[in-house]
Protein backbone atom coordinates (compact mmCIF):
# COMPACT_ATOMS: atom_id res chain seq x y z
CA UNK A 1 0.00 0.00 0.00
CA UNK A 2 1.24 3.14 -0.94
CA UNK A 3 2.22 5.80 2.25
CA UNK A 4 1.64 9.47 1.54
CA UNK A 5 3.08 12.24 3.15
CA UNK A 6 -0.30 14.07 3.78
CA UNK A 7 -3.94 13.42 5.07
CA UNK A 8 -7.27 15.16 5.44
CA UNK A 9 -8.20 15.55 8.79
CA UNK A 10 -11.07 13.26 9.37
CA UNK A 11 -12.17 15.76 12.35
CA UNK A 12 -11.70 19.86 10.29
CA UNK A 13 -10.35 18.51 6.50
CA UNK A 14 -7.13 20.44 7.13
CA UNK A 15 -3.82 18.51 5.45
CA UNK A 16 -2.26 16.38 8.78
CA UNK A 17 0.97 15.29 8.37
CA UNK A 18 2.59 11.92 9.45
CA UNK A 19 3.39 11.72 13.11
CA UNK A 20 5.09 8.11 13.49
CA UNK A 21 4.30 4.22 11.97
CA UNK A 22 3.58 1.46 14.35
CA UNK A 23 2.94 -2.37 14.24
CA UNK A 24 -1.06 -2.86 14.46
CA UNK A 25 -2.40 -6.38 13.97
CA UNK A 26 0.57 -7.20 12.31
CA UNK A 27 0.32 -4.26 9.93
CA UNK A 28 2.84 -1.19 9.74
CA UNK A 29 0.28 1.61 9.94
CA UNK A 30 0.85 5.37 9.68
CA UNK A 31 -0.75 8.19 12.51
CA UNK A 32 -1.21 11.55 11.23
CA UNK A 33 -1.36 14.50 13.02
CA UNK A 34 -4.01 17.71 12.10
CA UNK A 35 -2.04 21.42 13.13
CA UNK A 36 -5.37 23.01 12.96
CA UNK A 37 -7.65 20.95 15.28
CA UNK A 38 -4.96 18.57 16.88
CA UNK A 39 -7.01 15.45 15.86
CA UNK A 40 -4.86 12.47 15.23
CA UNK A 41 -5.66 9.95 13.10
CA UNK A 42 -4.50 6.46 11.28
CA UNK A 43 -4.35 6.14 7.61
CA UNK A 44 -7.99 4.93 5.78
CA UNK A 45 -8.51 1.94 8.30
CA UNK A 46 -8.71 -0.72 5.99
CA UNK A 47 -7.88 -3.51 9.05
CA UNK A 48 -11.27 -3.26 10.61
CA UNK A 49 -12.74 -6.53 9.24
CA UNK A 50 -10.49 -8.31 11.29
CA UNK A 51 -10.14 -5.76 14.37
CA UNK A 52 -13.87 -6.24 14.47
CA UNK A 53 -14.28 -9.69 14.49
CA UNK A 54 -16.03 -9.60 17.51
CA UNK A 55 -18.05 -6.40 18.24
CA UNK A 56 -16.39 -5.72 21.76
CA UNK A 57 -12.73 -6.95 21.71
CA UNK A 58 -11.59 -9.89 24.23
CA UNK A 59 -9.26 -7.72 25.90
CA UNK A 60 -11.79 -5.70 27.38
CA UNK A 61 -11.59 -6.86 30.85
CA UNK A 62 -13.47 -3.64 32.18
CA UNK A 63 -16.61 -3.68 30.11
CA UNK A 64 -18.84 -4.36 33.61
CA UNK A 65 -17.05 -2.29 35.93
CA UNK A 66 -16.87 0.77 33.51
CA UNK A 67 -20.33 0.20 32.92
CA UNK A 68 -21.18 0.65 36.35
CA UNK A 69 -19.47 3.85 36.43
CA UNK A 70 -21.13 5.03 33.42
CA UNK A 71 -24.25 4.74 35.18
CA UNK A 72 -23.50 6.73 37.92
CA UNK A 73 -21.87 9.70 35.86
CA UNK A 74 -25.28 9.52 33.62
CA UNK A 75 -27.00 10.08 36.75
CA UNK A 76 -24.92 12.64 37.84
CA UNK A 77 -25.04 14.70 34.90
CA UNK A 78 -29.14 14.51 34.83
CA UNK A 79 -29.31 16.09 37.78
CA UNK A 80 -26.87 18.11 37.44
CA UNK A 81 -27.97 19.72 34.12
CA UNK A 82 -31.87 19.66 35.78
CA UNK A 83 -32.85 17.23 33.52
CA UNK A 84 -34.33 13.80 35.63
CA UNK A 85 -37.35 13.57 33.58
CA UNK A 86 -35.00 13.33 30.27
CA UNK A 87 -35.04 10.18 27.67
CA UNK A 88 -31.17 9.32 27.44
CA UNK A 89 -30.10 7.62 23.89
CA UNK A 90 -27.09 5.06 24.21
CA UNK A 91 -25.35 5.66 20.88
CA UNK A 92 -23.27 2.34 20.20
CA UNK A 93 -25.06 0.94 23.20
CA UNK A 94 -23.17 -2.44 22.65
CA UNK A 95 -24.95 -5.48 24.12
CA UNK A 96 -27.31 -2.81 26.47
CA UNK A 97 -25.40 -3.18 29.43
CA UNK A 98 -25.90 0.37 30.35
CA UNK A 99 -29.63 1.01 28.87
CA UNK A 100 -30.37 -2.08 31.73
CA UNK A 101 -28.57 -0.30 34.27
CA UNK A 102 -30.09 3.24 33.36
CA UNK A 103 -33.81 2.12 33.52
CA UNK A 104 -32.69 -0.05 36.79
CA UNK A 105 -32.11 2.66 38.35
CA UNK A 106 -34.94 4.58 37.01
CA UNK A 107 -34.15 6.83 33.99
CA UNK A 108 -35.91 6.42 30.27
CA UNK A 109 -33.16 4.85 28.80
CA UNK A 110 -33.14 3.07 25.09
CA UNK A 111 -30.59 1.30 22.88
CA UNK A 112 -29.21 1.84 19.44
CA UNK A 113 -26.25 0.33 18.03
CA UNK A 114 -25.70 -0.27 14.11
CA UNK A 115 -23.36 -3.21 14.75
CA UNK A 116 -24.12 -5.35 17.85
CA UNK A 117 -26.92 -7.20 19.34
CA UNK A 118 -29.27 -5.90 21.99
CA UNK A 119 -28.57 -8.95 24.49
CA UNK A 120 -30.26 -7.46 27.60
CA UNK A 121 -31.99 -4.26 27.36
CA UNK A 122 -33.96 -6.04 24.37
CA UNK A 123 -37.70 -4.23 24.14
CA UNK A 124 -36.32 -0.59 24.27
CA UNK A 125 -34.29 0.00 21.27
CA UNK A 126 -34.12 3.69 20.09
CA UNK A 127 -36.37 4.92 16.92
CA UNK A 128 -37.14 7.76 15.57
CA UNK A 129 -40.23 8.67 17.46
CA UNK A 130 -38.07 9.23 20.69
CA UNK A 131 -37.13 12.53 21.06
CA UNK A 132 -33.66 12.26 23.78
CA UNK A 133 -32.37 14.64 25.54
CA UNK A 134 -29.27 13.14 26.04
CA UNK A 135 -26.98 11.17 23.79
CA UNK A 136 -23.89 8.89 25.62
CA UNK A 137 -21.10 7.92 23.53
CA UNK A 138 -19.07 6.37 25.87
CA UNK A 139 -15.61 4.53 24.42
CA UNK A 140 -16.96 5.28 21.18
CA UNK A 141 -15.17 8.83 19.48
CA UNK A 142 -12.04 6.78 19.36
CA UNK A 143 -13.55 4.08 16.72
CA UNK A 144 -15.45 6.63 14.06
CA UNK A 145 -13.80 6.09 10.90
CA UNK A 146 -16.26 9.20 9.81
CA UNK A 147 -16.42 11.39 12.79
CA UNK A 148 -18.27 14.38 12.11
CA UNK A 149 -21.10 11.94 10.17
CA UNK A 150 -21.72 10.61 13.33
CA UNK A 151 -21.70 13.16 15.67
CA UNK A 152 -24.22 14.95 13.69
CA UNK A 153 -26.20 11.76 13.57
CA UNK A 154 -25.61 11.63 17.53
CA UNK A 155 -27.09 15.52 17.83
CA UNK A 156 -30.35 14.37 15.96
CA UNK A 157 -30.97 12.10 18.66
CA UNK A 158 -30.66 14.46 21.48
CA UNK A 159 -29.15 18.18 21.80
CA UNK A 160 -26.85 16.91 24.71
CA UNK A 161 -23.79 14.65 24.23
CA UNK A 162 -21.94 12.94 27.34
CA UNK A 163 -19.16 10.79 26.03
CA UNK A 164 -16.00 10.15 26.90
CA UNK A 165 -12.45 9.07 24.86
CA UNK A 166 -8.88 9.70 26.66
CA UNK A 167 -7.37 12.84 26.09
CA UNK A 168 -4.14 12.64 23.93
CA UNK A 169 -1.32 14.82 25.66
CA UNK A 170 -0.01 18.24 23.23
CA UNK A 171 3.02 16.00 22.79
CA UNK A 172 1.90 12.91 21.06
CA UNK A 173 3.49 9.85 23.33
CA UNK A 174 5.61 7.13 21.06
CA UNK A 175 2.91 3.90 20.15
CA UNK A 176 4.97 1.88 23.12
CA UNK A 177 4.29 4.70 25.53
CA UNK A 178 0.20 4.63 25.48
CA UNK A 179 -2.01 1.88 26.15
CA UNK A 180 -5.03 3.90 24.41
CA UNK A 181 -3.44 3.48 20.98
CA UNK A 182 -4.53 -0.14 21.16
CA UNK A 183 -2.61 -1.65 18.90
CA UNK A 184 -3.25 -5.38 20.05
CA UNK A 185 -6.98 -4.79 18.91
CA UNK A 186 -6.52 -2.15 16.25
CA UNK A 187 -9.96 -0.60 16.96
CA UNK A 188 -8.81 2.54 17.57
CA UNK A 189 -8.15 4.80 14.79
CA UNK A 190 -8.80 8.71 16.10
CA UNK A 191 -7.67 10.78 18.60
CA UNK A 192 -8.67 14.03 20.85
CA UNK A 193 -6.98 16.62 22.33
CA UNK A 194 -8.89 19.10 24.17
CA UNK A 195 -8.29 21.84 21.35
CA UNK A 196 -10.01 19.18 19.15
CA UNK A 197 -13.03 18.67 21.32
CA UNK A 198 -12.96 22.62 21.31
CA UNK A 199 -12.99 22.99 17.80
CA UNK A 200 -16.00 20.57 17.49
CA UNK A 201 -18.04 22.79 19.85
CA UNK A 202 -17.47 25.59 18.42
CA UNK A 203 -18.55 23.83 14.85
CA UNK A 204 -21.85 22.66 16.61
CA UNK A 205 -22.52 25.52 18.44
CA UNK A 206 -22.28 23.72 21.86
CA UNK A 207 -20.61 24.36 24.87
CA UNK A 208 -17.75 21.98 26.05
CA UNK A 209 -17.57 20.48 29.13
CA UNK A 210 -14.46 18.35 29.79
CA UNK A 211 -12.79 16.49 33.02
CA UNK A 212 -9.92 17.12 31.18
CA UNK A 213 -9.13 13.25 30.98
CA UNK A 214 -11.64 10.93 29.99
CA UNK A 215 -15.25 12.52 30.30
CA UNK A 216 -16.72 15.16 28.05
CA UNK A 217 -19.84 17.10 26.90
CA UNK A 218 -20.89 19.33 24.27
CA UNK A 219 -24.24 21.07 25.16
CA UNK A 220 -27.09 23.16 24.62
CA UNK A 221 -25.76 26.52 25.57
CA UNK A 222 -29.04 26.85 27.92
CA UNK A 223 -28.53 23.51 29.33
CA UNK A 224 -25.38 24.11 30.94
CA UNK A 225 -26.18 27.18 33.45
CA UNK A 226 -24.02 26.71 36.67
CA UNK A 227 -23.01 22.72 36.19
CA UNK A 228 -20.04 24.05 33.64
CA UNK A 229 -18.60 25.15 36.96
CA UNK A 230 -18.78 21.75 38.55
CA UNK A 231 -18.51 19.20 35.61
CA UNK A 232 -15.00 18.31 37.10
CA UNK A 233 -16.04 17.48 40.49
CA UNK A 234 -19.31 15.67 39.48
CA UNK A 235 -17.20 13.33 37.65
CA UNK A 236 -14.64 12.67 40.82
CA UNK A 237 -17.81 12.49 43.11
CA UNK A 238 -20.57 10.28 41.03
CA UNK A 239 -18.92 7.35 42.56
CA UNK A 240 -21.01 8.15 45.33
CA UNK A 241 -24.76 8.80 43.64
CA UNK A 242 -25.87 5.15 44.49
CA UNK A 243 -26.05 5.95 48.01
CA UNK A 244 -29.25 8.64 47.22
CA UNK A 245 -30.06 7.65 43.68
CA UNK A 246 -33.40 5.80 44.72
CA UNK A 247 -34.69 9.15 46.71
CA UNK A 248 -34.38 10.32 43.46
CA UNK A 249 -35.89 7.88 40.70
CA UNK A 250 -38.11 5.28 40.99
CA UNK A 251 -36.39 1.91 39.44
CA UNK A 252 -38.05 0.74 36.34
CA UNK A 253 -37.08 -3.04 36.26
CA UNK A 254 -40.59 -4.30 37.59
CA UNK A 255 -42.83 -1.76 35.32
CA UNK A 256 -40.64 -2.74 32.36
CA UNK A 257 -40.84 -6.50 33.11
CA UNK A 258 -44.76 -5.92 33.05
CA UNK A 259 -44.91 -3.98 29.70
CA UNK A 260 -42.27 -6.38 28.52
CA UNK A 261 -45.12 -9.47 29.67
CA UNK A 262 -48.26 -7.79 28.52
CA UNK A 263 -46.44 -7.13 24.92
CA UNK A 264 -45.24 -10.76 24.92
CA UNK A 265 -49.27 -11.75 25.93
CA UNK A 266 -50.62 -9.63 22.83
CA UNK A 267 -48.47 -11.19 20.59
CA UNK A 268 -49.50 -14.92 21.43
CA UNK A 269 -51.76 -16.93 19.55
CA UNK A 270 -55.29 -17.38 21.21
CA UNK A 271 -55.77 -20.60 22.69
CA UNK A 272 -58.50 -22.88 21.77
CA UNK A 273 -60.97 -23.61 24.29
CA UNK A 274 -62.29 -26.65 24.90
CA UNK A 275 -65.88 -27.84 24.00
Amino acid sequence: MTVVSKMCCRICNAQSSKLFSANLLERQVWYYECPVCGYVQTETPYWLDKAYADAINVSDTGIMSRNLANRNIVLTVLLGLRMREAKVIDFAGGYGFLVRLLRDSGVDAYWMDKYCDNLVARGFEYTDKIRGGVTTAFEVFEHLVHPTEAIEEMFGVAPNLLFSTEIMPDSAPSPDAWWYYGLHHGQHIGFYRQRTLQYLAQKYGKVLLSDGRSYHMLCEPDSVTWFSNIFYWSIKLSRFMPLFSSRIWKSKTWSDHELLARERLSVLPAMNTPE
